[in-house]
């Protein structure tokens, strides 16, 4: 073991007895009393030594045996300790190459924030490499999203999508103005590979589904041009996904709304064809206005700003690498809404329906349902079902 102080929190001094370990409230922690030979040994734990030497460094500087055994300890409690030559195989195969993971030293020190186990963010960042994404959407919002994945270490991102790559298309960081004309999945393609920090594995990855291994798909994000997918997702699409046990993430504009979410895990979380009864439930007139919708197709170029996808983009990422390193993040059993030009998050739950056959319906009954048309308040980080869930959903390799 090396350890290192997580190098993504800064050190500042409170007083003489007392560190404080980051800036911001989220991850800050202060630790103390701390004595000023201790401190000046803390100086030494940035991951170029192993335990042996830190133990000589110390009965140099007339610490007593045991204080650094001591500190190490302290500090891993505290969740500040990390492993500079942790985290496994896979991980000792990724510092092997410097390049690609100078790229990622970034996530390397985000995902040491979440962790607690020294070594446990390096093993994760390299877990990321055989993970499967596919993106469904090769539009602003999907090819953004998608680039992120790859660049954040998502060794195999596929983005799927039909015709020829438009004007329109054209976004930074997703499709480049020179893809105009060619088939959008080709170009899209070449963007995600152009932004990853290394090429996919040799051999595709796995995740666990309720125990048992799966050579599917990690996840599935769905994230058409057609905004309207996304505002009221056809249940029908999504029943494969459904019935193969494959998580399934919504995200895209319509008009001038953004929409993260819901994360749908199937069989504990609600599907698109929950959110749909639930609004049928609330408003009968629904089903007469989606059909004029969906089979009303125009021509116009549909609205999308440009910082308005690229923000749903970031967001839907954001979720999607929560879920993949195994946490849960806010989408699951919920909507993450966003509208110009207030630009101001806010969360709508959505229920499991207890006549979807998506799960367990019964779950539903006699639950509270989102109010998901016209005015309503503000929900800003309520996570109604996601608390429930019984924690077996979670992405592995």
């Amino acid at each position: 073991m090396h350890p290192m102080v997580k190098p993504a929190l800064r050190r500042g001094w409170r007083d003489l007895h007392t560190v404080q370990f980051g800036m911001a409230p989220a991850h800050a922690m202060v630790l103390g009393p701390m004595d000023t030979a201790t401190g000046s040994l803390l100086t030494l734990f940035d991951g170029t030594r192993g335990l042996p030497l830190l133990r000589d460094e110390g009965r140099r500087m007339g610490l007593p045996d045991g204080r650094v055994d001591g500190l190490v300890e302290r500090l891993s409690r505290a969740g500040l300790l990390d492993d500079a030559t942790g985290g496994g195989p896979a991980a000792d195969a990724l510092r092997a190459r410097p390049a690609v993971l100078d790229r990622l030293r970034p996530d390397a020190a985000s995902l040491s924030l979440v962790t607690g186990e020294p070594g446990a963010a390096m093993r994760r960042l390299a877990a990321r490499r055989v993970l499967r994404v596919q993106v469904r959407g090769a539009g602003r919002v999907g090819v953004v999203l998608a680039s992120a994945l790859a660049a954040a270490g998502v060794g195999r991102v596929d983005v799927q999508d039909g015709g020829c790559v438009e004007p329109w298309d054209v976004a930074p960081g997703g499709l480049p103005v020179e893809s105009v004309g060619e088939r959008r999945d080709e170009a899209a393609r070449r963007a995600v590979r152009g932004a990853a920090p290394m090429g996919p594995p040799r051999r595709g990855g796995t995740r666990a589904v309720h125990g048992q291994d799966d050579p599917g798909l990690s996840l599935v994000i769905v994230a058409p041009r057609d905004g309207l997918s996304v505002h009221a997702p056809d249940p029908a699409a999504s029943e494969p996904l459904i019935a193969s046990g494959t998580p399934h993430l919504f995200a895209g504009v319509v008009e001038g709304t953004g929409v993260v979410g819901p994360l749908v895990l199937p069989g504990e979380t609600a599907c698109a064809g929950c959110l749909d009864l639930e609004r049928t439930d609330r408003d009968p007139t629904w089903p007469r206005l989606l059909a004029q919708w969906r089979s009303g197709r125009t021509r116009q170029v549909p609205a999308g700003d440009l910082t308005l996808s690229a923000t749903v983009a970031g967001l839907a990422a954001g979720h999607a690498l929560a879920f993949l390193d195994g946490g849960l993040p806010s989408s699951a059993g919920a909507r993450w809404e966003i509208s110009v030009p207030g630009l101001d998050w806010h969360s709508r739950p959505v229920w499991q329906h207890p006549a979807c056959p998506c799960g367990p319906g019964e779950k539903g009954k006699g639950e509270q349902t989102s109010d998901d048309e016209g005015p309503h308040e503000t929900m800003a980080g309520q996570q109604p079902h996601a608390a429930r869930l019984s924690g077996t959903w979670r992405a592995h390799v």
